[in-house]
């Protein structure tokens, strides 16, 4: 079923070309991040193009758990009135963060050094997800956790009463963990310093400089070191959140393998730890173009033109940019399977601890719609067919991820038979409008009967 609700069959028609310009919804990254340091900063934050999917809407809710003051004023128009760095108070309420890791593990990084109790739960996807990856970094801080077995939600975090700076290196590229740990420094005396091996999405950063946070990154021979002075008292801000990459690669991926579209996405933004589907896409031969390339809320933007690709070719990507796309991998093996000869994609075990695990529901899907795929723990690869080859024809287990479900609906834009997903519902956690957006471009994706 789906993450808040019944079971949403939805069925993807093979459809002629896609044309027009796709408004993908703000960054879902950048939103969780604006709410959380709005609450965390003494003042109003102002936020323009917050993305209102239900994950983002979660941790609004909780912030006002915590006692902050969130406002929606319009469509993506939305204020905080924050309560400061270490001033959050106790919930009353069990947070329920429903699908969202990011979620989750922000919000628990964010109180885990004030002396407060809170209880967090989610879906059944996100109380079968690994949250140890957080904890264990947090206890060092003085915070302690009691959940299910395996470190799994429920979980009840105890704040620390006395927190310590941490110096953490992170086991593995993790965004989350880094900035769980980086929010949790906030409101602890002295330097909290983070050490990346590999350098993971870096909008924490980036956000804690803006809100006035004594913030650096450092290149050096253990990695990537990151060194946050805390207790600091945070500056509010004016934030407009550019448009979400990770929902860009779906209007982008299906126009690359429907014959004979023309589409343009604009306002994305193109971080450099986030962009690497679409460099891996032109390396696969894709038509795709960066338009007006510029800045805005210190993070790069362009506009993405899309059109047909009709030679793409599979490739290896390279396992140094598994953690600028790592969200991406499920829609890029569908463009593989309509590239001719091997995609493989290699260091990217961080999937398989995702809303489900996505090597497996993909390689599960792909193989039902005709396409071979092999795999292991931390690899997979894709032979694809070549454009025109695709039977299709597959139902598919979204397993309560959206962007499995996202995936397969640009597969069946363009394969011989319909795909048929058994639950589309998961998709509003992260693109409420994909249907409306989609069907406006000229795809067939209708909820169906099952």
């Amino acid at each position: 079923m789906s993450s808040h609700g019944t079971p949403i069959p939805m069925t993807s028609r093979p459809c002629g070309p896609l044309k027009g310009v796709a408004h993908v919804p703000g960054d879902k990254s950048i939103s969780h991040r604006s709410l959380i340091l709005g609450a965390l900063s003494v003042g109003e934050t102002q936020i323009t193009g917050l993305l209102e999917g239900d994950d983002v809407l979660d941790t609004a809710k909780a912030m006002r758990s915590f006692g902050a003051e969130v406002t929606q004023h319009g469509p993506g128009e939305w204020s905080v009135k924050g309560v400061g760095v270490g001033g959050f108070a106790e919930p009353d309420h069990v947070i329920d963060c429903g699908n969202s890791g990011t979620g989750v593990r922000l919000i628990m990084g964010s109180m885990a050094t004030s002396p407060i109790t809170a209880t967090f739960t989610g879906d059944a996807s996100l109380n079968s997800r690994p949250m140890a990856r957080i904890t264990d970094p947090l206890a060092l801080f003085g915070c302690s956790a009691v959940g299910r077995q395996k470190g799994r939600l429920p979980m009840t975090l105890v704040g620390a009463v006395d927190p310590v700076p941490v110096r953490y290196t992170t086991p593995v590229p993790s965004a989350q963990v880094k900035s769980a740990v980086l929010l949790a420094g906030l409101n602890a005396p002295g330097e909290t310093v983070v050490i990346e091996k590999e350098a993971t999405r870096d909008h924490t950063e980036r956000m804690l400089a803006g809100f006035g946070a004594d913030i650096t990154v450092e290149e050096t021979e253990e990695g990537r070191v990151i060194t946050l002075k805390g207790q600091p008292e945070l500056t509010p801000q004016d934030i407009t959140v550019p448009r979400d990459p990770s929902s860009a690669a779906f209007p982008v991926c299906a126009a690359i393998v429907v014959p004979g579209s023309d589409v343009l996405v604009p306002n994305i933004g193109l971080n450099p730890t986030r962009a690497g589907l679409f460099f891996t896409l032109q390396d696969m031969g894709a038509d795709l173009t960066f338009e007006n390339m510029r800045e805005e809320g210190g993070e790069p933007v362009a506009d993405l033109r899309a059109r047909f690709s009709p030679n793409l070719k599979g490739v290896a990507v390279p396992p140094e940019r598994a953690a600028s796309m790592i969200d991406e991998y499920p829609v890029l093996s569908v463009v593989a399977s309509f590239a001719e000869g091997v995609t493989d994609m290699q260091g990217v075990k961080e999937l398989r601890v995702k809303e489900s695990d996505r090597i497996d529901a993909m390689a599960q899907g792909l193989r039902a719609a005709g396409v071979e795929v092999e795999e292991g723990e931390d690899w997979w690869k894709v032979n694809g067919l070549g454009h025109g080859n695709l039977p299709g024809g597959a139902l598919v287990e979204t397993r309560l991820d959206h962007r499995i479900a996202m995936a397969f609906a640009v597969m069946g834009m363009a394969t011989q038979k319909p795909m048929q997903l058994d639950d589309g519902g998961p998709i509003t956690t992260s693109f409420p409008i994909f249907e409306a957006l989609m069907a406006d471009l000229g795809a067939q994706l209708v909820r169906s009967n099952g």
